[in-house]
């Protein structure tokens, strides 16, 4: 996940304000992988 645990990625994504189950975090990974960077790198900065 960019470098990032799972733990972390969903701590971050708490903290930017996003709620996103891991099933729609998973299909974003396979499917839309430049959203699912965007979205990683929301968290990183959160």
């Amino acid at each position: 996940m960019e470098g990032m645990s799972y733990s972390k990625l969903m701590g971050g994504l708490h903290k930017a304000g996003i709620e996103i189950n891991r099933k729609v975090l998973a299909d974003l990974a396979m499917n839309h992988p430049e959203a699912f960077k965007a979205i990683v790198a929301k968290a990183k900065v959160a």
